[in-house]
């Protein structure tokens, strides 16, 4: 009789460790499904032409948005809204805020967003820079500068009220061309950036300190080549992985 109970005994621990098995499998299966089938972080990189791409051979894998989304892989979706020319003030002469890419960038709906806007919008004539005698004058609406940044981050906040925002300090220039000066950026523009950020509780990520001192890696004096971009994207990655990515990316 014992022996029978024991054998009963026996074939029960064995039958129990078999299903606690058949149970661990299980829920590995079920974690790694799920991980498989949870979203990537949506990240929008939007900005001018230096976002764009400009000047960069083969923009399409060489432009900081295309090398940012090697470095950060496969749990990320990031996609390139930069528009050439724009600026981020309303009264520019081409105010990124009535773009198609804009609405599509909002339409994103991105969980992370990516602003680097500065360039177009220190253009005024007579500033010392390359080709500047009749450059527009979009830096007369300064005043404006902070309120419009504020905005636009509100409107992708209304987008998506979980998403995280970043501003970017602009890159240099060596010493700018167009109207666009290095001097305008770095006295009156940098610290209403940072003011910006500050109203609107947002991270600054600093791509002018990054590629100071690089005058090198931007052939016109303004657009960084993929020598440059890969520069702002190791940054920006940085800080992203830092403040934005999702636990099992880090």
């Amino acid at each position: 009789m014992n022996q029978l109970l024991k054998q009963y005994y026996d074939s029960d621990m064995k039958l129990s460790k078999i299903i606690q098995q058949i149970c661990r499998a299980g829920l590995l299966f079920l974690v790694s499904l799920a991980s498989a089938l949870a979203s990537p972080v949506r990240v929008a990189c939007v900005g001018d032409s230096i976002t764009w791409g400009a000047g960069i051979s083969n923009r399409q894998y060489n432009s900081y948005p295309a090398q940012l989304a090697v470095r950060l892989g496969t749990n990320w979706d990031v996609r390139n809204f930069g528009v050439s020319g724009t600026t981020l003030l309303r009264q520019g002469d081409r105010p990124y805020v009535r773009q198609a890419a804009y609405t599509r960038a909002l339409a994103f709906k991105p969980d992370v967003v990516v602003i680097d806007f500065g360039a177009n919008d220190s253009k005024h004539p007579g500033d010392g820079s390359l080709d500047a005698d009749k450059a527009i004058n979009n830096w007369q609406y300064k005043t404006n500068f902070v309120h419009d940044y504020e905005e636009m981050i509100a409107a992708f906040r209304q987008a998506n009220p979980r998403a995280r925002i970043f501003i970017c300090l602009p890159t240099p220039d060596y010493p700018g061309r167009w109207g666009i000066n290095d001097k305008t950026i770095r006295v009156d523009m940098i610290p209403m950036i940072r003011q910006a950020a500050k109203e609107s509780d947002v991270v600054v990520i600093d791509l002018y300190t990054a590629l100071s001192g690089k005058a090198g890696l931007f052939p016109d004096t303004v657009h960084p080549d993929a020598t440059g971009a890969r520069l702002m994207a190791v940054t920006v990655c940085r800080v992203l992985i830092e403040h934005a990515a999702p636990v099992d990316a880090k």
